[in-house]
């Protein structure tokens, strides 16, 4: 009987997170659209400042400065704040030579490596803004993207707003379209929640909007500085929302090897993050908590569900056809991964494996970033994906 409530718990849960949970919110949300008081293009806008961690990004940040000034919003709103973490390629001279250009753009080099979420702290200490947008160096914006977010500030309990990434240099091999459907999905969800509750779980970290004084520094070796920001704004009782009308653009992820070493640094510091937001799971019958717990937590426990049920279903295999087909079904889907694998190295790709291949994927990296976090993260440090893969 135990083994059955174990499996049946485990199965019910990854089943609510991955699908019932959206198909609730496209009920619920159903006909619905984000309604608050909006600033007009004509209205004295707040004042912006945008504040950017770049590391040996000589390939982006000259086309994402120019991006941020050919904006269309007002350029005497604007001040751009990049700090250089010790980059050795040509990403200072660059930077340095755009200054000339653009007087409002202020940049800062740093001679020791600091990590994302520390130059943003200082960076914090520089700005003079109403509002901080959060980006960063390879994430290009639209003509409207700032607009488009700072907007919904209007009204007086919006905190933050997210951007809707859009996917550029889609591959037909390596994991690009199964990173991109996840994304797109991620959207979605977010966007749905931002309707119901004002509860969007996770802001897109390549860019995203606060009130400046709301924004709360990073602690110490912190990794997933997005997320631990967006979760400072609920405690104070303010809402996030995704705005689909801010978009920006980014290469997705092709190589499954460097998104797998950056899923390990994310799963690392969501369980930070879990530890650090624990509290805002109760009480159950809020849209905040039930939105952290279906959107966020239950996959981060993902894992061990996974583990827990196929545990349970060899033990109930013994005694029931029904449990011995699960389990056969359980095992082949975890034999698809290498399947896809040497299916790869013929260049023969089929969607569904690569899509099993990603799930079990970031589940591995989910579970390897819980035992890293448990030894204790002594730096935030880390180097970016590459850039145009």
């Amino acid at each position: 009987m135990i083994f059955e409530i174990i499996f049946w718990t485990a199965a019910i849960c990854i089943f609510h997170s991955y699908v019932l949970y959206p198909c609730i919110l496209s009920i619920l949300s159903s006909n619905k659209i984000i309604k608050f008081a909006l600033y007009k293009d004509d209205d004295d806008l707040p004042k912006v400042s945008i504040l950017i961690s770049a590391f040996n990004e000589e390939e982006v940040i000259g086309k994402k400065i120019i991006s941020i000034f050919e904006n269309d919003y007002p350029q005497n709103k604007i001040q751009v704040l990049i700090g250089s973490d010790c980059s050795t390629d040509k990403t200072n001279e660059i930077v340095r030579t755009l200054t000339e250009k653009y007087k409002n753009l202020h940049f800062f080099e740093y001679t020791v490596r600091q990590g994302k979420g520390n130059v943003i702290n200082n960076l914090f200490d520089s700005s003079n803004g109403n509002i901080l947008i959060l980006t960063d160096a390879n994430v290009i914006f639209d003509k409207n993207t700032i607009f488009e977010m700072i907007k919904y500030y209007k009204t007086p309990k919006i905190g933050l707003v997210d951007t809707n990434m859009m996917n550029v240099g889609m591959k037909k091999d390596g994991i690009s379209f199964q990173e991109k459907a996840y994304i797109s999905r991620e959207v979605l969800i977010k966007n749905q929640e931002s309707i119901l509750w004002g509860t969007m779980m996770g802001p897109f970290g390549g860019c995203f909007s606060l009130r400046k004084e709301l924004f709360e520094k990073v602690p110490k070796n912190f990794l997933v500085d997005d997320f631990y920001i967006n979760m400072k704004v609920y405690e104070k009782k303010f809402a996030g929302i995704n705005s689909i009308d801010s978009i920006v653009y980014e290469d997705v992820s092709n190589n499954l090897k460097d998104e797998f070493m950056r899923k390990i640094r994310i799963a690392t510091g969501n369980f930070q993050n879990l530890v650090a937001f624990r509290k805002l799971l109760l009480p159950l019958n809020s849209g905040l908590s039930f939105s952290f717990l279906s959107h966020k937590v239950l996959r981060w426990i993902g894992p061990f569900l996974i583990i827990a049920s196929l545990l349970s279903l060899i033990i109930l295999s013994f005694n029931s056809k029904f449990y011995l087909i699960a389990l056969a079904l359980q095992l082949f889907s975890l034999i698809i991964p290498l399947l896809d694998y040497i299916l790869s190295k013929s260049s023969f790709n089929i969607s569904f494996f690569r899509f099993v291949t990603h799930f079990y994927t970031m589940n591995l990296a989910l579970l390897i970033g819980f035992f890293k976090f448990l030894n204790g993260v002594e730096s935030n440090v880390w180097k970016p994906t590459k850039r145009n893969q």
